[in-house]
């Protein structure tokens, strides 16, 4: 039975690929700070939960270890342009250190999910494939950037190295994001039929659900390592790449509900569309899901009470709600407590 260790295993992906995982008959190793809470992730005889940051990463949570996903990041441009010193130290830094450390005590595979973002702003007319240029504009994607060129350089024929570059996320998960477009999106219109678009709508992005990445994650555990080692795979499908104001139009036409679109901000100068040959190409995998699909299963989940909008689903949020709290906390325990010492 193989074992997989998993960063950042508590969080939106993180959430849907352990229990994915666990019912395939990998043991998981699932490292976590766990700011959004520890139930996010099943109970399982073979799941084992390790509290701690990925900046201070121990050898001895690899033992046994037989491949990595590396999914430990600050997950978005607002909290990584707040964050940006704890952006690079996560999201670049310690993603390396678990890479050396990996290929120092013997793991086999390692699997970098990195994000299409830093392709950051192409010019309409052309669409970007793993070899082009990349421009990234934000901490973010500047960290996954510097991430992929420390962690590609360890790939040799005992230690298999793949980055994912993935489109943007969509689509339920346990540890619920409505920060992410798709997701916004939906829960706009669940909530007062409106759906809030940065101006102006032109701008490209890929879409991919998060269903659909985790199966890659699966893949590349398998896949051989002469077609994936020191490769980066675009991640998503051509169906997926949207003109964010038609996909805000896909997305209403596809809820059952009235709902009309409403424009706000300065035009968001993040724009890439991307190809996807690689992937289908080399491995034989395609996308399932399609954002209307995805938007129905959101819609789907709050009509149910399956999902509602939590504190922690808006994820800049959250994280400032608990450094709130912990100030608060520091000011006023005392010996160990608050009320009981």
């Amino acid at each position: 039975m193989t074992t997989v260790l998993v960063t950042g295993a508590g969080g939106y992906i993180g959430s849907v690929l352990v229990p994915k995982l666990l019912n395939q008959g990998y043991k998981v190793k699932a490292l976590d700070r766990f700011y959004f809470g520890e139930d996010k992730l099943p109970h399982h005889e073979n799941l084992k939960l390790i509290k701690d940051d990925s900046r201070r990463i121990r050898e001895e949570y690899f033992a046994d270890v037989d491949a990595v996903i590396d999914l430990v990041a600050i997950s978005n441009d607002p909290s990584g342009e707040l964050f940006q010193d704890a952006t690079y130290q996560i999201n670049h830094i310690s993603r390396v250190a678990t890479a050396h450390m990996a290929k120092k005590l013997g793991v086999k595979r390692y699997i970098l999910p990195s994000s299409c973002s830093i392709y950051g702003f192409v010019d309409k007319n052309i669409t970007v494939n793993e070899t082009s240029p990349t421009n990234p504009l934000t901490t973010y994607a500047k960290a996954n950037e510097k991430a992929e060129q420390g962690i590609l350089p360890l790939a040799d024929d005992n230690f298999t190295v793949v980055v994912m570059r993935q489109a943007t996320i969509y689509g339920y998960s346990p540890r619920m994001r409505f920060d992410l477009a798709i997701n916004g999106m939906t829960l706009g219109a669940w909530k007062n039929g409106v759906i809030p678009l940065m101006r102006d709508g032109t701008q490209w992005r890929p879409m991919l659900h998060v269903q659909d990445t985790t199966d890659v994650m699966i893949l590349l555990l398998t896949a051989d390592h002469d077609k994936i080692n020191g490769q980066i795979f675009n991640v998503g499908s051509d169906k997926n790449n949207y003109q964010l104001g038609p996909l805000a139009e896909e997305i209403a036409a596809a809820l059952p509900i009235d709902v009309k679109i409403d424009w706000y901000g300065d035009p968001d100068h993040r724009s890439y569309r991307v190809s996807f040959d690689k992937i289908e190409n080399t491995l034989g995998w395609k996308a399932k899901w399609t954002a209307a699909e995805g938007a129905k299963e959101i819609y789907d989940a709050l009509i149910t009470g399956k999902l509602d909008q939590m504190e922690q689903s808006i994820t800049l949020k959250w994280y400032n709600e608990l450094i709130k709290w912990h100030q608060i906390i520091k000011n006023v325990e005392m010996y160990g407590g608050i009320i009981e010492i």
